[in-house]
């Protein structure tokens, strides 16, 4: 027999239990128990985005050994939430807000479902510091530039981190879940360690290197970035927990890293006024551009075989590890927009394919600041030349040597061209294209999308 009264605390992507204030008025709410639930819901986990899939298994799992007996239930939402509700006489539903397009109507759809038996649906809280739509222009409308918006949200400020939570009245309750399926990652896939605890530690043992990243953050042969996305992308921490570590840092390292978790939440506002960016332009001009049909160069740049050894780190990076570093992955966006004359799309949904710390928001602005038709984006005539990107920040070719193992060899003055080598080596790809013939072609292609 449930005791009552009991509330559901529904995760969704929040897998935490300290600083989450929808946990605790689901506790408030529900002072004899709590029931712990997550919805598998076909949009996300349906046939693409098996690394992530895989990976959120283990997160459930996780989460199911610290709150014993995790209710997993597959379905549509607004159909199963009501369900599990009504089995264990719960008075209301708590969950962290969402603002996406489809997670917005599905929770209008869920509160609605659940108004019918007489439950409420409390949200609280969110996965941003400041939740979409709260930084505008005085006159009211949103941001379309990045730097003002960083300006505004700083000086609306957000609450500090919520005390954490000592104990949960959990209830296993008697309900029939979902077996969780065994979801294997891509081939040679190896994740970090998941899970709030591995969040926490990891960014305790980073944030100490936090003086030397806005210097090298940007050094893909060096382990100088947190690799936090992973984190904030699932919640397994907070970016209100990072930016309260931040200021009591303070510096130009700790500055910089905010600024990037304030882009996060700059694109997440876009999208909240924008819903139409995630699938296309928000600069609808370039719609009209000549691009290129996708065939075997698209699979090409996929295996990480362009004869290009950044691009193709980068790529057999994404390949192994469900991630690749923030500099790599503008070089490869710009090598499929503008030398392989492709359009964004094609890559963005490779990458939702295969990141593990996919953000869609973030993932679909980042790819149209490369291809020049987004928000404060990059002018398309910002071409970036994949070999000396590579000379630049990967001097030495530690980065390429690590996933092109056909280069280690190669002396580091060859090792970003080594089609200049006397005999270049014979099992590595040389260069798809012409990169000088490709620009010319981009800026041909983009003054007649112009004019």
């Amino acid at each position: 027999m449930v005791p009552v009264p009991t509330s559901v605390m529904c995760f969704r992507s929040d897998f935490r239990l300290n600083d989450n204030p929808a946990l605790r008025e689901a506790i408030e709410a529900g002072p004899d128990g709590v029931v712990p639930m997550f919805v598998l819901d076909d949009h996300y986990w349906g046939p693409n985005g098996r690394t992530r899939l895989a990976y959120l298994m283990g997160l459930l799992r996780d989460l199911d050994d610290r709150v014993g007996g995790l209710v997993v239930v597959h379905g549509k939402p607004e159909e199963v939430v009501p369900r599990v509700a009504r089995a264990v006489d719960a008075s209301s539903v708590h969950v962290a807000a969402d603002y996406g397009p489809y997670e917005s109507g599905r929770d209008e759809r869920i509160e609605k479902a659940l108004a019918d038996d007489d439950v409420a649906f409390v949200r609280t809280g969110s996965s941003y510091a400041v939740a979409p739509g709260r930084v505008t222009k005085d006159d009211g409308t949103p941001y379309r530039v990045f730097t003002p918006f960083f300006r505004a949200w700083k000086e609306h400020g957000w609450r500090a981190p919520a005390p954490g939570v000592r104990s949960v009245p959990w209830i296993q309750a008697d309900v029939r879940t979902t077996q969780l399926p065994d979801v294997d990652p891509p081939e040679g896939v190896i994740f970090p360690p998941l899970g709030e605890e591995a969040a926490r530690r990891r960014w305790r043992d980073w944030i100490d290197q936090v003086d030397e990243y806005d210097d090298l953050r940007d050094v893909p042969g060096r382990d100088a970035t947190s690799r936090m996305s992973v984190h904030l992308k699932w919640g397994t921490i907070h970016p209100r927990t990072m930016l309260a570590d931040l200021a009591e840092r303070g510096g130009k390292g700790a500055e910089a890293y905010a600024r990037e978790l304030a882009f996060r939440e700059f694109y997440a506002d876009v999208v909240h006024h924008r819903p139409d960016t995630l699938e296309g332009y928000y600069d609808k001009r370039f719609e009209s551009m000549e691009y290129d049909h996708p065939g075997g160069d698209l699979q090409l740049w996929k295996d990480g075989r362009t004869g290009f050894p950044i691009v193709d780190a980068g790529m057999r990076q994404l390949q192994a590890e469900g991630w690749m570093h923030n500099r790599v992955r503008m070089i490869v966006a710009s090598f499929l927009v503008k030398d392989l004359h492709l359009e964004w799309t094609v890559g963005a949904d490779h990458f939702l394919d295969l990141l593990v710390d996919a953000d869609p928001c973030s993932n679909q602005h980042g790819w149209q600041w490369v291809a020049g038709c987004g928000t404060d984006a990059s002018p398309y005539f910002r071409i970036f030349n994949p070999t000396s990107q590579g000379k630049k920040f990967d001097p030495d070719g530690t980065y390429v040597r690590r996933w092109v193992p056909e280069l280690r060899d190669v002396p580091d003055r060859f090792v970003h061209e080594p089609w200049r080598l006397d005999e270049p080596p014979a099992d590595y790809p040389g260069p798809m294209v012409d990169h000088a013939e490709e620009r010319k072609e981009s800026l041909r292609r983009y003054e007649a999308m112009r004019s």
